[in-house]
């Protein structure tokens, strides 16, 4: 029974992240249900979830090359940082205590579904630059951190980094963030391989779902509306960090 659950909120999960991101949101507490302790559900969840970002990332290679051509951004610099801040993020994961973690695990996802919900409502355009060059590239760091340690909300951080830097190409900012979060989830699933936190078989089950689910996802992306999932997202996140905060 928990293996059906674990592949359903897999399904979910890439369904969601086809259409509007957060399915994290799912993955991470089915595991949690299943019996895994939450620092082991963190990182089975971002193992699981990996090989649907990497065929994600392949998917918006055209947007990728046009983000590494442009001269305002430094795409090499900013996929070094999320390397080196994804395996620091996962390092930093694996030194705190299963007690500390769960005790954060309820402000962690409050604090995901608050950026992800900030996202709904971030600016689109501005006349203003609020980043430099230096900016986005110190946002990045934290964000990297963050991703290898949590994940939640990493896209819409990236992305208002992206529009506090002054960029207005969608797509050359959607590319690149996919690619980024990639990269982040990279060293840090090179970090849990070898931590002994990994149930490959729940792993394996939730990964064949959310490769099906980003599939479904991608066919029914001109069906469903992005809101009305994001709108889910949100009252998952916080329905979520309720029955975890009334856990402690």
């Amino acid at each position: 029974m928990s293996l059906l659950l674990i592949f359903l909120a897999g399904l979910a999960a890439g369904f969601i992240n086809a259409l509007a991101g957060g399915g994290s949101f799912l993955t991470f507490p089915s595991l949690i249900a299943a019996g895994l302790s939450p620092i082991a559900a963190n990182a089975t969840s971002t193992i699981a979830l990996f090989p649907a970002q990497v065929a994600t990332t392949f998917a918006y290679r055209d947007g990728l090359r046009k983000s590494l051509d442009d001269p305002r951004i430094d795409g090499h610099k900013l996929a070094l940082i999320s390397l080196v801040g994804g395996l620091f993020g996962a390092v930093l994961l694996l030194s705190t205590s299963e007690q500390v973690f769960a005790k954060l695990v309820p402000f962690l996802l409050l604090g995901a579904t608050a950026v992800f919900a900030f996202g709904m409502v971030m600016p689109k355009q501005t006349d203003k630059h609020w980043l430099g060059p230096t900016g986005v590239l110190t946002a990045q760091v934290f964000v990297a951190i963050y991703g290898g340690y949590f994940g939640g909300g990493i896209g819409i951080l990236m992305l208002a980094a992206l529009t506090l830097y002054g960029l207005r190409d969608i797509v050359l900012m959607n590319s690149l963030k996919i690619a980024l979060a990639t990269l982040m989830n990279l060293t840090a699933t090179v970090v849990f391989l070898f931590s002994g936190k990994i149930y490959w078989l729940e792993a394996l089950v939730m990964a064949v779902g959310s490769i099906a689910g980003g599939f479904i996802g991608a066919h029914a992306g001109s069906r469903i509306k992005p809101l009305y999932v994001k709108i889910f997202v949100i009252c998952i996140g916080l329905l979520l960090s309720l029955h975890f905060y009334q856990t402690l």
